[in-house]
């Protein structure tokens, strides 16, 4: 068993972009999570100051950017209530300090745990995640993720990470600034890392609905097994290959499920050949970290891909249900789970799009998946 610290929750934190504000800014970022277990929780968060993954063509940032010096002014975690409005539960508030201070300077590219805290979330509340931070101007970012919000998130200007009330917060619009794992003390059989892009970190499904596989999965396997997401709008396989500060997040679990390559496809326009070079570089560095670790490999998911880019979809699975991708412990195919019938399979069901015509997988498909994906499991892992 692991005695230890496990993800307190299936929502990702993983950093895709850079805040830079122009001058010397202090905002509070408040997000509200929904945990893996309520009652007594003794809470520790880490962070890892780099950007986990590429965004869009990398002119903005890329993975292993560094972020900058800055500072965190105050820390806090609170019963958020059952309606993420801003404000948070009065009284329920309880500091989260480093090293037995109140705050912390941050170094370019530091990585660092907070003190244990412990906090009471009642069921079927949120938890609420508020901190306050200083970053000096441009040159130096803190790094955070950009997209669709999983997670209701609110921002005020100045140093209000203890406040209860939501009075100065507002919508945070696309910006999610969390630390890179929001954990709890917890002992767990195994821990499972899931690594892939915005299909499994669950963009476009419901905010705060939790309706995206990995955490469907995460629910389904209980809280006795830990599962830490750590999927990335806009990431490529390509951004993990050299030792990445991603992938040294994925080393950490027993089980890796990984699930990339659309964006390599098409975002970045590999070859069937790079990419295939590039995912066995992956499962070959995370084997000599721990050669015991089991690695569950993933097609690529069908993305309305044509042309060119079909056939590169179409190289890049056939290698991989071929068994050729040496290491894999077994291959789930969420192709076939998410496509059409052939031989349309490149095409996402249409029950299964998102709003606007959006290949992004929806809710529905989030079910479909997660249900496919534990009768697979359960059966390799007997």
């Amino acid at each position: 068993m692991h005695t230890s610290y496990t993800s307190l929750t299936s929502l990702s934190s993983a950093s895709n972009f850079m805040w830079r504000p122009e001058k010397a800014t202090t905002l509070t970022f408040r997000t509200y999570i929904r945990p893996r277990e309520y009652g007594g929780l003794l809470f520790k968060l880490w962070h890892s100051n780099t950007v986990d993954s590429t965004w869009a063509d990398g002119s903005e940032s890329k993975a292993n950017d560094q972020g900058g010096q800055w500072r965190i002014e105050s820390c806090f975690v609170a019963d958020g209530g059952m309606q993420p409005d801003g404000s948070v539960t009065q009284g329920s508030e309880r500091r989260v300090t480093f090293g037995g201070e109140t705050s912390k300077n941050v170094e370019k590219g530091e990585q660092f745990w907070s003190d244990q805290v412990s906090v009471n979330i009642p069921e079927h509340h949120f938890l609420a995640f508020s901190w306050s931070i200083t970053v000096d101007g441009f040159e130096n970012g803190i790094p955070f993720n950009t997209e669709t919000l999983l997670a209701s998130a609110y921002e005020a200007e100045g140093d209000l990470a203890g406040q209860a009330s939501e009075n100065l917060f507002v919508p945070a619009g696309n910006r999610q600034v969390l630390p890179s794992l929001l954990a709890y003390e917890k002992a767990v059989s195994k821990k499972i890392v899931f690594l892939g892009d915005s299909i499994t970190q669950g963009v476009r499904t419901e905010q705060d609905g939790y309706a995206f596989w990995a955490a469907k999965i995460a629910a389904g396997l209980g809280a006795d097994i830990g599962v830490w997401n750590i999927g990335s709008g806009w990431a490529r396989a390509y951004d993990l290959v050299n030792d990445s500060a991603w992938l040294s997040k994925a080393k950490q679990g027993d089980e890796v499920v990984i699930c990339l390559g659309v964006n390599d496809i098409g975002t970045a326009n590999r070859s069937a050949e790079q990419l295939i070079a590039d995912l066995t570089a992956i499962i070959q560095q995370l084997l000599s970290n721990k050669p015991n670790l089991a690695i569950w490999l993933c097609t690529l998911p069908a993305f309305n891909f044509e042309g060119e880019h079909e056939l590169v979809w179409r190289t890049v699975n056939d290698w991989i249900r071929g068994g050729s991708a040496v290491g894999a412990a077994g291959i789930f195919d969420i192709a076939k789970v998410l496509g059409q019938a052939a031989p349309n399979d490149q095409l996402l069901q249409s029950a299964y799009m998102s709003p606007h015509n959006d290949p992004h997988p929806n809710g529905l498909a989030g079910t479909a998946v997660a249900e496919a994906f534990l009768a697979w499991y359960l059966k390799h892992t007997k």
